[in-house]
């Protein structure tokens, strides 16, 4: 049985995590722009297997106070082990601690399944991302 490890970083060495995005974002999805100076706004969760970095997600607080999860990305010999679902409940369950009550992800199309199963909720239109279509969505549901 393998272990399974998440920590929180902030303000550290973002390599690991960089490696993560740029294979899956970069390499598989061909977005651009994926490395920005948001990083040291962020608060970041790494999740490794057997101490080996496997996945990874970043979250910041808005000025609403709702607190942005992205850049969830697990590497592609890690898929179907639940690890997405792990890293995104280690990284709420951390931010919860920070004073988070409401989370929304700019979830793309194509994944809002995933979130809708961690008990997120559509609500707007589509839009693109480095033409990628994507759908906020929001834990709990969003409320005017």
């Amino acid at each position: 049985m393998s272990e399974i490890t998440c920590r929180l970083i902030r303000h550290e060495d973002y390599s690991e995590l960089h490696k993560i995005r740029i294979k899956v974002f970069v390499d598989e999805q061909h977005f651009v722009e994926e490395i920005d100076d948001m990083d040291d706004d962020c608060w970041h969760a790494l999740l490794s297997v057997d101490g080996v970095p496997a996945g990874t997600a970043r979250a910041y607080f808005m000025e609403d106070g709702t607190c942005k999860i992205g850049r969830v990305a697990v590497l592609p010999e890690y898929r179907g082990l639940h690890l997405g679902q792990q890293v995104m409940t280690y990284l709420e369950g951390e931010m919860r601690k920070l004073g988070a009550e409401r989370f929304l992800v700019g979830a793309q199309v194509r994944a809002s399944g995933f979130y809708a199963k961690l008990g997120y909720t559509a609500h707007g239109e589509e839009y693109l991302d480095e033409y990628c279509p994507h759908i906020n969505m929001y834990k709990p549901p969003f409320t005017a």
